[in-house]
């Protein structure tokens, strides 16, 4: 075996040890599997092409090449979104409850409701929030990639932390607690009882819906206890019969549609024993990988 094979060959076992952890930071700092799964590959392309001269450690150098690109990702899709009809919202990570496959690939899943609020953050927020919030990768190795002192990456994370503590809804701990209020939503849907639904919802309950951009689901959010139950009300008789419980991001939420397919995904946060947020998610592109039970 040649050495520059050989070096290759060590270089792609680093490679698969960290992409556990590279996943983690793309998926948080993207919001879709997809696209993270992408951002790894284009890594991996550029550690082949040009590979660091340190190849004993590669996580700083791997961390700050999967930044870049999602940053670039991240800045190019703030600019197609401007036409972007009703929510954009994160693709869900789901599982039905009981398989070990899919306790194993919701371990790491971030709430839902935690990926809508960094999507309210500028790229470079975000990456630094996320890097050094989650990570904890030390500002003089976050600087770099947003191109600021390190002083400046602080005062992002700083910025970013305050903007995600005020606008983030934190869920109920107790996953039982929240188990019992989505079977109780579902059960009021079914049944079209709007007098029950307003008891499960919090006075500043707010739905949103994705679509993709077009179709039924390209709605602006909908804010309010009556005015949230009204819409449900009016489209239970749709999902109602096709919804069921599943993890959605490690949390209790709903998956709508028959055997083998999805037709859309229910993030449901709940906080006090309420619902505080739903999450619609319908766009094709989002659920493609999805094909549960």
């Amino acid at each position: 075996m040649s050495g520059d094979q050989q070096t290759r060959e060590v270089m792609a076992a680093e490679f698969d040890r960290h992409r556990p952890y590279l996943r983690s930071v793309a998926y948080r700092m993207l919001g879709s599997v997809s696209e993270a799964e992408d951002a790894l590959q284009e890594a991996w392309l550029r550690l082949d092409r040009r590979p660091p001269q340190d190849t004993v450690d590669l996580r700083p150098w791997l961390t700050t090449v999967v930044g870049r690109i999602c940053l670039d990702v991240l800045r190019a899709r703030r600019s197609r979104r401007e036409d972007y009809a009703g929510s954009w919202l994160p693709e869900p990570v789901v599982g039905e409850e009981g398989s070990p496959e899919d306790q194993a690939m919701l371990a790491d899943a971030v709430g839902l409701a935690l990926l809508v609020v960094l999507e309210t953050l500028t790229p470079a927020e975000r990456l630094a929030f996320v890097l050094h919030d989650v990570f904890a990768v030390p500002f003089e190795e976050i600087a770099p990639v947003v191109d600021r002192t390190p002083t400046a990456a602080r005062q992002l994370a700083s910025r970013a932390r305050r903007r995600v503590q005020a606008a983030r809804a934190e869920p109920d701990a107790d996953l039982e607690v929240q188990e019992r209020v989505v079977d109780a939503f579902l059960a009021a849907a079914r049944k079209g009882d709007f007098e029950a639904l307003l008891t499960l919802l919090d006075p500043e309950v707010v739905l949103r819906t994705d679509g993709g951009g077009e179709g039924p689901l390209a709605r602006p959010p909908v804010a309010g206890a009556k005015e949230v139950a009204e819409v449900l009300r009016f489209r239970a008789p749709v999902f109602a019969p096709l919804g069921r419980r599943a993890l959605i991001n490690g949390s209790p939420g709903v998956i709508i549609g028959p055997p083998g397919k999805v037709i859309s995904v229910a993030a449901i946060t709940v906080v006090g024993g309420r619902i505080r947020e739903i999450d619609i998610i319908g766009d094709p592109a989002k659920l493609r990988r999805l094909s549960l039970r």
